[in-house]
């Protein structure tokens, strides 16, 4: 039975911290998977890569757009930018699993495992474990959650210090935004691609979402 991610309680002390509320954020991409509309398809590959496209532009544009206040301002739009990325991510994911018939199958833990491979690799290691020459993806307790997700918000928030430099020029600075927001995009589908890709040629009876 899958339980909805706790975020830290609103009277920790560092609960203000940029750190403490991108752990925050993450948990509750983690509390809910998204539905899809995606059903399996003959040839997923070629439709998680346009679903991919699609995605990225809206991420793009979305980043871009909140990248427009310049100065003290622009750092107002950070912790937004972010969620809105990352929910345009999450539903990206849970898209791409259904095209290639794992929707069923996805978990808080496989959706981490997506959006934040390519950014917080070490952070995710509380969610793999080898057997043989694979790893696999399980499913955590809560409390190994909260703890991947303030790792994964530690090592994001020194990153959204480049991000609120960036609000300091205007054109070049939000075009960057949008820029690297396209690319986080695209990584985040093929780090999907590749784990349901994966999960799709191995026997039913040995599946739990691997990838080399």
């Amino acid at each position: 039975m899958k339980h909805p991610a706790r975020a830290p309680r609103d009277n920790d002390p560092a609960g203000n911290e940029p750190g403490a509320r991108l752990t925050r954020t993450v948990l509750d991409l983690a509390a809910r998977i998204p539905a899809s509309a995606e059903a399996a398809h003959a040839g997923p590959h070629g439709r998680a890569q346009a679903l991919a496209r699609t995605a990225a532009g809206k991420a793009a544009f979305a980043a871009g757009t909140l990248a427009l206040p310049p100065g003290p301002l622009g750092w107002l739009t950070i912790a937004p930018e972010l969620a809105v990325i990352w929910h345009i991510q999450r539903q990206l994911v849970a898209d791409i699993a259904g095209a290639y018939g794992r929707h069923a199958e996805l978990t808080r833990s496989h959706m981490l495992y997506c959006l934040f491979r390519h950014a917080a690799a070490q952070a995710l290691r509380g969610l793999t474990a080898e057997v043989g020459t694979r790893l696999l993806i399980r499913d955590v307790p809560l409390r190994v959650l909260e703890r991947i997700a303030t790792g994964i918000g530690v090592t994001l928030s020194g990153r959204a210090v480049g991000r609120g430099v960036a609000r300091w020029l205007p054109v070049a600075g939000t075009l960057g935004v949008a820029g690297y927001a396209w690319h986080d995009t695209r990584q985040v589908a093929a780090t999907a691609m590749a784990l349901f890709a994966d999960e799709a040629s191995t026997p039913r009876h040995a599946r739990g979402f691997h990838v080399r």
